[in-house]
């Protein structure tokens, strides 16, 4: 992985600025162009041809184009022998070159010969035009800011607030966004006139106009028609290659061994290529009292596993004094905050894997493609439960209010009811004046859910979750908490096709009444240990709420969630309230998480990132 930035003007001071600003991004190597049309620079991390000749900004043959990348093409080798038959010959033996020489042929289209996770922009000398694109699914980060004839871009936001003329101003809709989903959909920031370029986009920006395009977007149908045995076996060989294609690198790698029944799937594939992996798992430092075997469950199923299958694993564990000596460094990766106290686990496990692995691979992914969340079988029992008679509806609603739950509609309706924090709470702890309630179901209503929607109730939901949480949050805090560590995460899982395979396979055999991921535990049953297949989800499980208990932490919340901390957010919370809330949890006599670690990561970035508030 790598950093990419560049800018519309010359000024080699600012380029050199928002290199070291990422320095975290790319230690191997650092390059800088500058023209007075558009200037470069780049961060190297050296993952595929060690050499010189991988160095960037790299130029075509003839010196009219240049490209800054970050990521990885795992078709490289192919594209590359397909442009040899075109005239094409190559210096080096990395996949940066083959993207640029793929440029020089296919022009924009392009991206649509590319199986990676990338983010790139090439300056055309010739035509005065800067081509941006993003990978597929979103794995790989891409910022930029446009304002007063000033086009400003890079993987992370931080570098583009190193031009002093960039605004820090609050997006009030991003805000609340935020408070709501506790992250911020694409294409929106944190900052007000700071954009992502969405996944599966490319963006041209020519005589000072800036266009985007969509270049690919998976839908539901053209179902397979095979057995499901059938589409279990193909499945399984798809993950298996998906797997082979990430294992190219000329640094070591590993794997993030999570306990559950992806990242095992990634396991056993990378077995069948390897003779030996290095795994990594964390755990929590907390005593017997405090649910350690609960809260651990996973760590030492992943230990087990990783017994299974004879791999060099490793294990770190997170204490309480982590949260507060990592918490601020965290945030501060970020970029814009993403309320999980799971970010502590990546950013530990990142630090602690890197003198081992420069890779690493994980199991991102099964979840939103396979139906693996609680919430999409609830679903599924919702769908079912609708078409009872009315009447015996109308009856279980009066004796239970969960069974009226179960009468939401599909649709946005049903993904607000999982995915949305109670607007009774927002309103307890945001001030009026800040707080909007209709702006983000208004927004997820036009990005994500089109009247043309196809696919059942539970697809839709599987799909908005992929387009919008998966890029947003997920995958954006994996590679923040991965590269602050200098750290490559690759997600073999969100392999291109396999993707486009995935969104082919029948719902029925992804989510029923009574079972998740159905084709995938069929696929690998037999094959990964059996007592994987009846593990509740967990996830990455932090212990937060315990942590918020803790005297340590308690008081650094504390002195957080205050007024007083920085002034800019002062009149945004009603900040008695918040204080009571967290003392109510410290007491356990309530339990008040959420809110809580949204306001202590939104605190901790505005503060460290000095936003300004516009009143």
């Amino acid at each position: 992985m790598c950093g990419i930035h560049g800018f519309n003007f010359a000024d080699k001071k600012l380029a050199e600025a928002m290199v070291e600003r990422c320095h975290h991004r790319g230690p191997d190597d650092r390059g800088v162009f500058v023209s007075p049309q558009m200037s470069l620079s780049h961060n190297r991390l050296a993952i595929l041809d060690l050499s010189e000749k991988g160095h960037q900004p790299m130029w075509n043959e003839d010196h009219t184009r240049a490209i800054v990348f970050n990521g990885e093409i795992y078709n490289f080798q192919e594209l590359r022998e397909e442009l040899k038959t075109r005239g094409f010959s190559f210096v080096s033996d990395s996949d940066t070159e083959v993207i640029l020489a793929a440029y020089d042929e296919y022009g924009e289209k392009c991206v649509e010969k590319l199986n990676g996770i990338f983010a790139f922009a090439i300056w055309d000398t010739k035509r005065k035009t800067l081509f941006l694109a993003r990978d597929h699914v979103g794995v790989k980060p891409l910022y930029y800011y446009h304002q007063g004839g000033k086009f400003i871009f890079s993987s992370e936001i931080k570098a583009i607030l190193e031009h002093p003329d960039v605004p820090r101003f609050l997006h009030r809709e991003a805000f609340n966004h935020y408070l709501r989903v506790l992250y911020v959909p694409e294409p929106l920031t944190m900052f007000a006139g700071i954009h992502r370029l969405p996944p599966g986009s490319f963006a041209v920006f020519r005589a000072g106009q800036l266009t985007v395009h969509s270049y690919w977007k998976p839908t539901f149908g053209d179902y397979l028609k095979s057995s499901r045995e059938e589409i279990a076996t193909e499945l399984r060989g798809r993950i298996a290659a998906a797997v082979k294609r990430q294992l190219v690198s000329d640094r070591p790698l590993g794997l993030y061994l999570s306990g559950g029944i992806d990242s095992s799937v990634v396991l056993w594939s990378m077995r069948q290529a390897r003779d030996k992996v290095d795994t990594f798992s964390v755990g929590f430092d907390l005593a017997e009292h405090e649910q350690s075997e609960k809260f651990n469950a996973d760590f030492f199923l992943a230990r087990r596993t990783a017994e299974q299958f004879e791999t060099n694993h490793h294990e770190v564990m997170l204490s309480p004094h982590d949260v507060v000596e990592n918490m601020e460094k965290a945030v501060w990766h970020m970029d814009e905050p993403i309320s999980n106290p799971t970010a502590l686990s990546m950013f530990k496990i990142a630090s602690f894997s890197k003198p081992h692995a420069d890779v690493v691979l994980t199991g991102d992914g099964g979840d939103e493609l396979f139906g693996g969340y609680p919430r999409f079988q609830t679903s599924r029992r919702m769908s079912v439960y609708q078409h009872l008679p009315v009447f015996f509806r109308r009856l279980a609603a009066q004796l239970s209010r969960r069974a009226g739950l179960f009468d939401t509609p599909a649709g946005l309706p049903r993904y607000a009811l999982f995915g949305f924090q109670k607007e009774k709470i927002l309103r307890l702890v945001v001030r009026p004046e800040a707080l909007d309630l209709e702006v983000t179901p208004r927004f997820f209503a036009e990005h994500f859910f089109s009247p043309e929607a196809v696919g059942n109730p539970e697809e839709q939901l599987m799909d908005v979750t992929f387009r919008s949480w998966l890029p947003a949050y997920a995958l954006m805090l994996a590679d923040k908490m991965s590269m602050s560590s200098s750290v490559e995460a690759r997600v073999p899982l969100l392999d291109r096709g396999l993707v486009e395979f995935a969104y082919r396979i029948p719902p029925r055999y992804k989510v029923s009444f009574g079972d998740t991921k159905i084709i995938l535990k069929e696929a690998f049953r037999g094959h990964v240990p059996e007592y994987l297949f009846d593990q509740p989800k967990r996830g990455w499980f932090s212990p937060g709420a315990k942590w918020l208990r803790y005297p340590g932490v308690h008081e650094f919340v504390r002195e957080i969630l205050s007024e007083k901390y920085y002034s800019e957010t002062a009149e945004l919370f009603d900040w008695p309230v918040l204080q009571k809330l967290l003392e109510e949890h410290r007491s356990r006599e309530g339990y008040n998480l959420t809110i809580l670690w949204a306001a202590l990561t939104f605190q901790l970035w505005a503060k460290q990132y000095r936003v300004k508030i516009e009143r």
